[in-house]
This record gives structure tokens, sequence and C-alpha cells, in this order.
């Protein structure tokens, strides 16, 4: 079993839970980008053209997330002196679901534990048009100034249904941005 950070076990009264090696290569999906990512790349080249180097990026990373043989660290439990081999993950955004699922999981763990105070809290989803989505796709700079316009439209409008003012209520905002659906097309919503 490994060691949960300093603190953790006692704060939070949860246990550690033994180590238990994600293995991807046993996945549906893994294995179907392995067979057929090749195959797409050929088709790409054949017909002259290349996948985005971000797509191609994704892939190859996501091919060798958890993988022993692309790397790990030998863990040794400081108690029970149980050790474990830990394949280097990936830690891409889009792609590896395994990787998604942890950077979730912490992100919404530091929001509740460290960002969001002891208030009312409401999730506001914001669904833009398909153009606007290539749009911010393609240039993510806009859809920074487009959530500004958005966050201060939704702050004013909580202000003002409070019956407070600007000088006296503040307001704040975490925005996470989704960029695929559940069929990896292009979403772009926050």
């Amino acid at each position: 079993m490994l060691p949960m950070p300093a603190g953790r076990e006692a704060s939070s009264g949860v246990r550690a839970q033994p180590y238990v090696r994600h293995r991807p290569e046993r996945t549906l999906l893994y294995q179907l980008v392995e067979e057929h990512y090749p195959t797409l790349k050929a088709h790409h080249a054949t017909q002259g053209t290349e996948l985005p180097a971000y797509v191609q990026r994704e892939f190859g990373a996501y091919l060798e997330c958890g993988r022993l043989e692309r790397g790990f660290l030998r863990v040794r439990c400081e108690s029970c002196h149980d050790e474990h081999l830990v394949a280097f993950s990936c830690k891409r955004r889009g792609f590896c679901p395994s990787c998604g699922a942890r950077r979730m999981a912490e992100s919404a763990a530091l929001l509740v534990d460290e960002v969001f105070p002891e208030q009312p809290v409401r999730q506001w989803v914001l669904s833009v048009p398909y153009p606007l989505r290539f749009l911010f796709a393609s240039r993510p700079a806009i859809m920074g100034r487009v959530l500004g316009i958005v966050y201060r439209c939704i702050a004013t409008h909580l202000i003002k249904k409070a019956g407070l003012s600007r000088k006296r209520a503040q307001t704040g905002a975490v925005t996470l941005i989704q960029r695929f659906g559940s069929a990896l097309n292009l979403n772009s919503a926050a």
C-alpha cells in the first residue's frame, strides 16, 4: 500500500487504497487506437495530407501513457516496504481518458477544498453555436474575451437580483472549457 501524502489521511479520515496499476493496453479504446491510428496516418499520407500536429501528439502520447516499457518509477512504501512500478502518464488534456479523469478529480478537489468559499455557488453552462466553436478552437484568445463579457453580464445580473451594488458585492468565477463532446467532436463550451 502506498502512503497518502502527509496530513491527507488524518484530515480526511480516509484510508489509502492499495495501488492497482492501470493497464491501458487492455481497454477497448486503446486497442482500437493502436490498431487503426497507423492506418489513418497512412491514409492521409496517400492523400498527400497530414493530420494536424496536435492530433498526432495527442494520439502518440496516449499510446505511450501508462506503459511500463515507456518509463516508470519504482515506488516503495515507507511503512510496509512494499514496492510497485508506476508507469509514467502522458498528463495530456485532450484525448487520454485516464489522465483527463485524474485531472478532473484533482481540479474538483482543489476547487472544493481551496477555492470556493463557504457561500452558495451556481453553475452556468455556456454552449455556443457551431460557427463560433470553430472560431474559438482556432483562436482561443477570442474565447477568453467572450468569457470575460459573459462573466461580467452574469455577475451584474446576480448583483442586481440580490439588490446590491457593485461596491457592496463581490463575485468570482472559475471557467472550465470543454473542447470535446462525448463523440470526440469539437465542442467548445464553458
